[in-house]
């Protein structure tokens, strides 16, 4: 098995043999070790160079992967390719899934529960990180996986929303897991590993090459359900995200921002282009596919004895918001207190459903009551 495993690893660490070529190989030899054995005159065939054949017959590359191991698991780093049968059974379905993966953490954590992937501006405004913060809290708080990239911005306030949260969170990262990039998050680093999980394609010392960042993002909407954008910019790497989540069959989700600054052209073109406005978690929830709302329930599907209703929707459905609630939710901001009389009015529900919607709303930690019986939605 170990055997096996160094062939996945040294393929993967073979210049001029990406995931795409890689992958279009497996499906002609199979196996990585025939891919190595494979004849020149085959793999010319391919399309692969000179100097990548002999990294191929060499035997070096393998060496190299075998020592690869040992350092990986000295780190505490487990590795997991393609054939395994834990590889996340969403990644493995794009078209050009990593050969292997380096995790450091939970690796459970990817595997779990349904993931949301949540990406943005690196130089983000305040409210982009309080939005990001906010919703990965919302969202991580109701059982979801929160998958980001670790860097400055709206990464970084997404991964925080989530701990705080005390949910799962996930960072796929463009280096090598033996170092943290940005330096600045290595505690952040250590806080997601506790729980949640460090992933890498890259081979234990690859540094931060700007290419990388973008490669990495088919991965960030591979192992997600959805992508969720808040604030980018119009050449943004969230953009390319989004584009990848769209090809890949997944999801997309933006926060709306305005319509003068440069971080909002992103997601504001996003919804214009279709993708869903997001300004609450339940935004997001009411997307998930029955399947994924099953096992966020985290109970076995079959009707109610009492209601009729299927169990899992409804212990889902405790995590949204009623009509009335919604009503109420709606008429509040985050800035401006709203009296319990400006909503009573504004509602049009009676005293008795407002007063019910707003303890509600309370009990979910939507919103916040003032001194005086003025109520503000929560960040």
């Amino acid at each position: 098995m170990r055997e096996e495993i160094a062939d996945w690893v040294g393929l993967n660490m073979i210049r001029g043999i990406g995931p795409l070529l890689a992958n279009k190989l497996l499906r002609e030899f199979r196996t990585p070790a025939n891919i190595f054995t494979a004849s020149r005159r085959l793999l010319e065939r391919h399309g692969l160079g000179v100097e990548t054949i002999r990294e191929l017959h060499g035997g070096e590359v393998l060496e190299r992967a075998a020592a690869e191991i040992e350092r990986a698991e000295a780190l505490g780093i487990r590795l997991v390719v393609l054939a395994d049968e834990e590889y996340p059974p969403l990644l493995r379905e794009i078209h050009d899934p990593p050969l292997a993966l380096y995790i450091r953490g939970n690796r459970e954590a990817v595997l779990a529960q349904p993931c949301l992937a949540v990406v943005g501006a690196r130089r983000s405004s305040s409210y982009g990180v309080n939005a990001a913060r906010s919703l990965a809290r919302e969202l991580a708080g109701s059982g979801m996986t929160i998958v980001s990239g670790l860097a400055r911005g709206v990464d970084g306030a997404a991964h925080r929303g989530a701990l705080e949260a005390g949910g799962l969170t996930v960072a796929v990262v463009g280096t090598g897991l033996d170092s943290t990039y940005p330096r600045e998050h290595a505690s952040l680093a250590e806080e997601i590993v506790a729980t949640g999980a460090l992933i890498s394609e890259f081979p234990l010392g690859t540094p931060p090459l700007p290419q990388n960042f973008p490669y990495r993002n088919r991965i960030l909407s591979g192992i997600s359900f959805g992508v969720l954008v808040v604030e980018a910019a119009e050449h943004s790497g969230s953009l390319i995200t989004a584009r990848l989540a769209t090809e890949q069959g997944r999801e997309v989700f933006a926060v709306p921002g305005n319509i003068t600054s440069q971080t909002s052209f992103g997601p504001n073109y996003l919804i214009k282009d279709g993708a869903k406005l997001v300004q609450c978690g339940n935004d997001v929830l009411v997307e998930l596919p029955r399947r994924m709302r099953e096992r966020l329930a985290g109970i076995e599907w079959g009707d109610d004895a009492v209601t009729g209703v299927p169990r899992a929707q409804a212990t889902l459905e405790s995590l949204l918001l009623s009509d009335s609630e919604r009503r109420i939710y709606d008429l509040l901001s985050a800035d401006v207190p709203a009296h319990v009389d400006q909503l009573l009015i504004a509602s049009g529900l009676a005293a008795s459903e407002m007063m019910s919607a707003l303890l509600a709303l309370e009990m979910k930690d939507r919103i916040t009551q003032l001194p005086g019986k003025s109520f503000l939605r929560r960040l």
